[in-house]
C-alpha cells in the first residue's frame, strides 16, 4: 500500500511538473508567435474613389461586422469583457487613439484582407479570414470608405487574454487569421448582386469566422469562454437551418435576432450588422446555405 501511495504521489507530481513546463513553454511560444513577421507578396489594389464606390464601402462596413467591433463611427469599443478576456477594438479614424492615420491603401488591404499589420506582425482577434475572399471591387470600396471616415476620439486598443488562451495559441490550437489565410490565392471575381446561389456563396464568406470554413459550427476558437457554440448552417445533424425552410423566415430571423418561435438568439451573433444586409443578399445567402454539403454540428 505504501509503495502504491508513493508511486501515485510521484506520478501526480510528475504530471504537475509537466503541466507547469507545458504552460511556460506555451506562453513563450504564444508571445513569440504574436511577434512573428508574416511575409508574402501582395498585388496592388487600385482605389479610385467616387460617390457610388464610397457608398458601397459604407454599406459593407455596416453589414460585414466592422461596425460590431469598431463602432458605427469607427472609434472602437469594448468587444469582449468575459472570462478573463478584455478586448477593445482599435479606433480606425484619425482621431485620438486612432491607429490608421498613417495607413496607405496597401496597409489597409494587408490588415483587412490578410490579417497582417503594416509592420508585418499578425493581427489578433480580428477575423480577417472573413474578408480575405472579398473581390477587389468590394475591397476597394471598403478602403475608400475607411479612408474618409471623419476623425473621432476613441478608446485605446487593448487585448488581454487569460494564460490558457495564450498557451493554446502558442501550440497552434488557436490560430490567428494570418495562419488561416492562403495569402497567394487570388481574390474572387466580382459577381452580380442577385439572389443566386453563387452570390450567396460569396456573401457567406462573412460567416466563416464563427461558423467555420465548412459552416458546420462549433466552439468559436479564441472566443470568450461563455460564448455558445456557433450553429450548424449545413443541412447535417443538428442543423439550425431546419427552422428556416423559406427565405422569409430566414430574413425575419436575421432582422430580429429571434427564432420563429420567438426565442432570442445569443447576442454573440452580430445581428446589428447582419440585419442591415439588403434583401437580395439575404435571399442569396439563404439559397446558398440550402445547397452546402451536410455535416454534423461542431465540425466547423
Amino acid at each position: 500500500m505504501n509503495k502504491w501511495v508513493k508511486r501515485t504521489s510521484i506520478l501526480l507530481l510528475g504530471l504537475v511538473l509537466l503541466g507547469i513546463v507545458m504552460t511556460v513553454a506555451g506562453k513563450v511560444l504564444g508571445e513569440r508567435k504574436m511577434m512573428r513577421q508574416v511575409a508574402f507578396t501582395m498585388p496592388p489594389l487600385t482605389v479610385a474613389p467616387d460617390a457610388s464606390r464610397i457608398e458601397q464601402g459604407r454599406y459593407l462596413y455596416a453589414t460585414r461586422g466592422c461596425a460590431e467591433c469598431h463602432g458605427g463611427k469607427g472609434a472602437g469599443k469594448v468587444v469582449i469583457r468575459d472570462g478573463g478576456m478584455f478586448v477593445v477594438a482599435p479606433n480606425l479614424t484619425g482621431g485620438a487613439n486612432g491607429v490608421t492615420g498613417h495607413y496607405t491603401v496597401e496597409d489597409w488591404v494587408r490588415t483587412v484582407r490578410h490579417g497582417v499589420k503594416p509592420d508585418g506582425r499578425p493581427v489578433l482577434i480580428m477575423p480577417s479570414a472573413d474578408y480575405n475572399r472579398m473581390s477587389d471591387e468590394d475591397m476597394a470600396a471598403l478602403v475608400s470608405y475607411l479612408q474618409r471616415m471623419p476623425a473621432v476620439a476613441g478608446e485605446k486598443a487593448r487585448i488581454e487574454v487569460p494564460m490558457p488562451v495564450t498557451v493554446l495559441y502558442g501550440f497552434d490550437v488557436i490560430k490567428d487569421s494570418a495562419e488561416q489565410i492562403d495569402h497567394q490565392l487570388p481574390p474572387p471575381q466580382a459577381l452580380p448582386q442577385e439572389a443566386s446561389v453563387a452570390y450567396g456563396a460569396y456573401v457567406a464568406n462573412t460567416c466563416i469566422g464563427c461558423h467555420g470554413p465548412q459552416l458546420s459550427g462549433g466552439k468559436i476558437p479564441g472566443g470568450a469562454p461563455t460564448w455558445p457554440a456557433a450553429a450548424n448552417l449545413t443541412p447535417g445533424k443538428g442543423s439550425a437551418m431546419a427552422r428556416y425552410p423559406t427565405p422569409e423566415l430566414f430574413i425575419a430571423m436575421m432582422r430580429s435576432g429571434h427564432r420563429p418561435d420567438g426565442e432570442v438568439i445569443s447576442a454573440v451573433m452580430p445581428f446589428g450588422s447582419l440585419g442591415k444586409m439588403n434583401e437580395t443578399e439575404l435571399r442569396a445567402l439563404h439559397a446558398y446555405l440550402r445547397t452546402v454539403p451536410a455535416r454534423d454540428s461542431g465540425g466547423r
